[in-house]
């Protein structure tokens, strides 16, 4: 009766455990990317890889997959694949592409390749910082649209990034001075001759601007020990007196007793 009772216990938890672990390891519509760069110089070349897995799970098994970058020179590679051998395999060029998915020809993984060159800076921002698409896609199904993926840059010239880390380096020194009125204002300068595009003005300011707050800052560092020395040497004299005193004092009693 025991082993009976037992015996069902354990077929039960087997078929708790089995349910768990089928539950744990079921698919779903993932995305993933590999090479997304944080920033790039104008005109580098950027390679994206992104892979769709199980891309009819929690979905219609009928939608169109679009891209969209501002990348230029584009090449999109869209790769279909079912238990990793290549059912399909297309090319796009422009900075859009469009491709219709189905469940019934189309396999359990989809990679889209994206390649291209790294725009020119339509319009300069020192905060933000200038950002470009690197890519979008989205998941389109009768009416309804989702995008599932939207990864953004920073995009620099030489020139441009030369004039953001002198103003960067300006702004380091003032933070550390505690604040100072006039490298301040030469800040906000070079900030505006950089959002104007004139790169060299703006590196020039910068400088002056990190120059001011790092005198303003030694100023400060030279009053405060000016002021411990001669709170110091005020330290000095008061124990100096006080000693004087207590010795004038004391000369004074024993002339007194003699």
């Amino acid at each position: 009766m025991n082993l009976t009772h037992c015996s069902k216990g354990t077929i039960a938890l087997l078929c708790v455990a089995g349910l768990l672990a089928f539950a744990g390891t079921a698919s779903a519509f993932t995305i993933s990317a590999e090479g997304v760069p944080s920033d790039a110089a104008v005109g580098d070349e950027v390679t994206v890889t992104y892979t769709i897995d199980d891309p009819f799970t929690d979905t219609s098994n009928e939608w169109t997959l679009q891209g969209q970058t501002q990348l230029q020179d584009v090449s999109w590679t869209v790769t279909v694949l079912r238990a990793g051998s290549q059912v399909s395999q297309a090319t796009y060029g422009g900075q859009n592409f469009s491709q219709a998915l189905d469940i019934d020809n189309n396999g359990d993984q989809v990679t889209v390749e994206l390649t291209g060159t790294t725009p020119e800076v339509e319009n300069y921002t020192y905060q933000p910082e200038e950002q470009f698409r690197v890519a979008s896609l989205t998941r389109v199904s009768g009416n309804n649209e989702e995008e599932f993926q939207n990864d953004t840059a920073h995009h620099y010239t030489a020139d441009s990034r030369e004039a953001r880390q002198a103003i960067d380096d300006a702004q380091a020194a003032i933070d550390a001075a505690g604040g100072n009125s006039e490298a301040e204002q030469l800040l906000d300068s070079a900030v505006s001759s950089y959002e104007n595009g004139n790169f060299q003005n703006a590196i020039d300011l910068a400088e002056q601007s990190q120059n001011t707050a790092q005198q303003a800052q030694q100023s400060q560092q030279t009053t405060q020990t000016l002021l411990l020395a001669g709170g110091a040497l005020v330290v000095l004299l008061l124990l100096g007196g006080g000693g004087y005193y207590l010795y004038t004092q004391t000369q004074g009693d024993d002339y007194s007793k003699l």
